[in-house]
């Protein structure tokens, strides 16, 4: 039997050539199709999710180093630099595996180890033989601390500080030789420095290591904003970076700074650095002008030294004043605000911090005194018994009082009072008031209780009197007054810590009544007040009510000289209820006499105060005095404050007059500076003794 296959027609086979064309398109459409999305994934991740990758990437495999800016300089009005930096070559070293390598169980191999003490050694070698050799001498043990080999201060890719202050011989050494130290660089860095005459050092303030500043809100922020991811780079701060603590250096702080460079290191796993992807250059801080005067402040400082010492050695009401041992003062010209002396005595050399670190006798030796007396009373200084720089007013208050008095209708400008020697009050008049000394001045008007300091014409006149009217809000009115003229409220001046001062007169319950504590206020036992404080509000009587900002600062310059802000005359309140009459009375008023300014070539207004208070179990004397001059055409307001130094009259008045002659010798109290009479006569001498002579004869 035969068998045949059947053979494949012609349209058998036009179908299978269709069926494989059909394939191959489908299969050259498919794979068009995959090419298209592959294409636009790519451009997706390039364009649009390019960049937040990037910085994943970056975040990841990358850190940012900082490089400290060089601080800006603060400086006494006539450009001196009371603050400043200078450049320093540092040597630093980022970490290798040569010495990070671990054993299995975590600790230091024994290869790394041998290798950092290998690197100490040549290096303690080297800083022998080019450092300077009047220096401190850096042994191998504290080269192995700062390499921090186990990561305990800072992390892997951190450079670490091996020694700052390098000689010129170090540094080209080093530099010629870098190949030989893989990971050592030397980075120029800044030193703080402190003018050596101590000028106005509290008020200028201190630095101290970022890492160690922490206590402070302005501090916590920062470390705060430098964990957020987006957070700029430049605005990191370094542990070792020195930032400002207290004073100016502290307020001035993010101008002072200027804005930190920045090094980009790429990281291995271990987070080890690699090499330096990038370096972003830090710019130079911003330089402080400050309003003080630095032949002002220096004569101040000397006139409170020179008066304690004064007050120990001559008998004053009878006795010496051996306890006065601290003294303050601030002087602020009335138009501008501008504050031209601000001493806090005894002061103390400042460039006791730029170490980073206090020993245990300096520490103790500045304890009492590194802090701003004439804003704050603690650790500012302490008298002989205990008091600080906040005291009571005194009779420095009664210009006040007065204009209170009459403000309030209880008695005019020609009114006529009869001085007993002493005022009652209380239930029944039970409790009574006398006068100093127990003087007894008789018929007087209310300018004369001011210039005779009568305390029971305050009490009949002014404390009574707002009892009677209302009662126990009286107490409100009076702390009205007080605030108006900046007693117990901030001065904004913008100084760290400043005290707002002691308001007794709240406390009726422990001056026994609201009567008795606006008799005892009247006359200036119930408030306590900081000296900046007493000299704005000696400042807001010349001004008649005006009471304006005090300025530390009058300009900031960049690091090229050009002036980026300048500040001027700011009013912080008005008081426009006083008539003029009233005004006219209380300056009249503040005339007493004061033996110090007895050649003193202005008339000028002053008030006198002892303030008494509690010590040691018995009652202290505590010299006050507030002024100022011209009377008509005010410039400059003073207030001095002496604790434990007797009458005021005594004891700060005689710092007062030094001071008004340095700013009259500097600036001119009636605008002419008497040091631009100083002339060299035809023959070459010296005329400024005659010129001075007839400069105070033509104003008397």
């Amino acid at each position: 039997m035969s068998v045949f296959r059947k053979q494949a027609s012609p349209q058998d086979e036009k179908d299978s050539k269709s069926s494989l064309g059909l394939r191959l398109n489908v299969f050259f459409f498919s794979t068009f199709v995959i090419f298209c999305v592959i294409i636009i994934r790519l451009a997706v991740v390039q364009f649009v999710e390019g960049p937040t990758l990037t910085e994943v990437e970056t975040s990841r495999d990358t850190k940012n180093v900082p490089l400290a800016a060089i601080r800006g300089s603060i400086r006494a009005a006539g450009g001196e630099e009371i603050a400043y930096s200078t450049s320093v070559q540092s040597l630093y070293i980022t970490l290798t595996s040569d010495y990070t390598k671990k054993e299995k169980d975590g600790t230091l191999s024994s290869t790394s180890r041998e290798n950092a003490y290998a690197l100490a050694d040549k290096l303690v070698e080297y800083f022998n033989k080019y450092g300077d050799p009047n220096g401190d001498k850096l042994t191998v043990n504290e080269i192995i601390n700062s390499l921090d080999l186990n990561f305990k201060k800072y992390s892997g890719f951190m450079a670490r500080r091996i020694k700052a202050g390098l000689t010129s011989e170090e540094v080209a050494y080093f530099m010629e030789h870098k190949a030989e130290y893989p990971g050592l660089e030397v980075v120029e860095e800044s030193s703080r420095h402190y003018d050596k005459d101590t000028v106005a050092v509290q008020t200028v303030g201190y630095i101290k290591p970022f890492k160690s500043s922490s206590s402070l809100d302005i501090y916590k922020n920062i470390q705060n904003a430098m964990k957020k991811i987006d957070a700029d780079p430049g605005l990191n701060y370094k542990d070792d970076e020195f930032v400002g603590f207290d004073g100016l250096e502290l307020q001035y702080q993010r101008e002072l700074r200027g804005k930190n460079g920045y090094q980009v290191i790429s990281v291995n796993p271990q987070n080890m650095a690699e090499k330096v992807e990038e370096v972003v250059p830090p710019v130079k801080g911003n330089d402080l002008w400050m309003t003080i005067n630095k032949d002002i402040q220096m004569k101040t400082e000397e006139a409170i030294t020179e008066q304690i010492s004064w007050l120990h050695t001559h008998a004053v009401q009878g006795k010496t004043h051996p306890n006065a041992i601290t003294g303050y003062a601030v002087a602020m010209e009335v138009d501008t605000g501008n504050v031209v002396a601000m001493a806090s005595m005894p002061d103390y050399d400042t460039n006791v911090w730029t170490s980073g670190s206090l020993p245990t006798d300096v520490w103790n030796s500045i304890i009492d005194n590194y802090q701003n007396g004439t804003i704050n009373p603690i650790s500012s200084g302490i008298s002989g018994n205990g008091l600080r720089s906040v005291l009571l007013m005194g009779s420095t208050i009664k210009p006040l009082s007065v204009l209170i008095g009459l403000n309030e209708g209880f008695f005019s400008t020609s009114y006529t009072y009869q001085d007993k020697g002493i005022a009652y009050f209380g239930k029944n008049d039970n409790s009574s008031v006398r006068n100093a000394s127990g003087h007894v001045y008789g018929s007087m008007d209310p300018a004369k209780a001011i210039e005779k300091s009568s305390n029971v014409f305050m009490v009949d006149m002014v404390g009574k009197k707002l009892y009677e009217k209302y009662g126990s809000k009286g107490i409100e009115v009076w702390d009205k007054y007080m605030k108006e003229f900046g007693l117990g409220v901030s001065t904004q001046s913008g100084l760290p810590r400043e005290f707002l001062g002691q308001i007794n007169y709240t406390d009726t319950k422990a001056a026994g009544s609201a009567q008795a504590a606006l008799v005892y206020a009247s006359f200036g036992q119930q408030g306590s007040y900081t000296t900046l404080q007493l000299a704005q509000y000696a400042s807001t009587l010349a001004n008649e009510g005006v009471r304006i900002k005090p300025q530390l600062v009058s300009k900031i310059t960049d690091s090229d000289g050009k002036v980026v802000k300048t500040f001027g005359r700011e009013v912080l309140d008005e008081v426009t209820t006083f008539d003029k009459s009233f005004w006219k009375e209380i300056k009249k008023g503040m005339n007493s006499d004061v033996s110090a300014f007895s050649d003193f070539p202005y008339d000028f207004a002053r008030k006198t105060g002892t303030s008494q208070q509690q010590a040691k179990g018995d009652l202290r004397d505590n010299g006050v005095f507030i002024a100022f001059a011209p009377r008509d055409n005010p410039k400059l307001a003073v207030a001095v404050v002496i604790p434990e130094g007797g009458f005021g009259s005594n004891s700060a008045a005689p710092v007062a007059r030094k001071i008004f002659d340095a700013y009259d010798w500097e600036y001119g109290l009636d605008g002419v500076p008497k040091k631009s009479l100083k002339t060299e006569d035809a023959t070459g001498g010296n005329a400024a003794e005659t010129s001075a002579e007839n400069t105070a004869e033509t104003n008397n």
